[in-house]
């Protein structure tokens, strides 16, 4: 049996509980975008927790609308880094697969592709979630990110990425990325921005998975 448990309160408390046997997804922290120049969840600052207390935590991404003014030409690519010292230097060497799958508004360039040219490998560069996010007013991004076992000092870091969003000139696309953070240091900070300009509005909020135990 399935369902969601007392004191759950939307994305602000509480936890959702899986099904028999299984964890639970608790609520640690939500970060809403006021034209902020990034949004960081650093260890131990302001309530955030992203240490050995949970194995596996997730990221999720609700309208991420950048502060750009609307220029059909132009879009943006929203990305991501890991800090292993608090915050100071997000530049977690990292290596990266990205694809994905579009489809326009008037029905038609419908295709499945491998963005080779945001791919990673054994690079320090901020990760490209979603490429040519599109500045229209409504236009957004939203989805989650899976972060394995950051406080590993025997692994490297997996993550796992599922983002859609409005793509310039009112395409939908999806995209998929998948990596690792090669580094046995744990991660103890994790950073979202766009490549250009702020964060105009949009929330993400961070969970972590209690396990279950037989």
């Amino acid at each position: 049996m399935s369902g969601i448990i007392a004191q759950n309160t939307l994305d602000n408390s509480g936890l959702i509980k899986a099904p028999a046997g299984g964890g639970a997804w608790n609520f640690i922290k939500k970060l809403t975008a006021s034209a902020s120049s990034d949004l960081s969840f650093v260890d131990g600052t302001s309530d955030v927790v992203l240490d050995s207390t949970y194995k596996e935590y997730i990221f999720t991404f609700n309208n991420i609308h950048s502060d750009r003014t609307f220029d059909v030409a132009y879009s943006l690519d929203f990305q991501f880094n890991m800090s292993i010292d608090s915050g100071s230097n997000y530049n977690v060497t990292k290596t990266t697969t990205m694809f994905r799958s579009q489809h326009s508004e008037a029905g038609g360039d419908a295709s499945l592709a491998y963005q080779t040219d945001k791919d990673l490998a054994q690079s320090t560069a901020f990760k490209t979630l979603a490429q040519y996010v599109g500045t229209e007013s409504d236009n957004s991004s939203s989805g989650y990110l899976h972060l394995f076992n950051p406080s590993s000092t025997t692994f490297v870091k997996h993550f796992i990425c599922t983002l859609n969003c409005v793509y310039s000139n009112n395409f939908n696309r999806e995209y998929f990325t998948a990596g690792y953070g090669n580094t046995t240091s744990a991660v103890d900070a994790v950073q979202f921005k766009f490549s250009a300009d702020e964060i105009d509005a949009g929330d993400i909020c961070l969970y972590g998975l209690t396990t279950w135990q037989v």
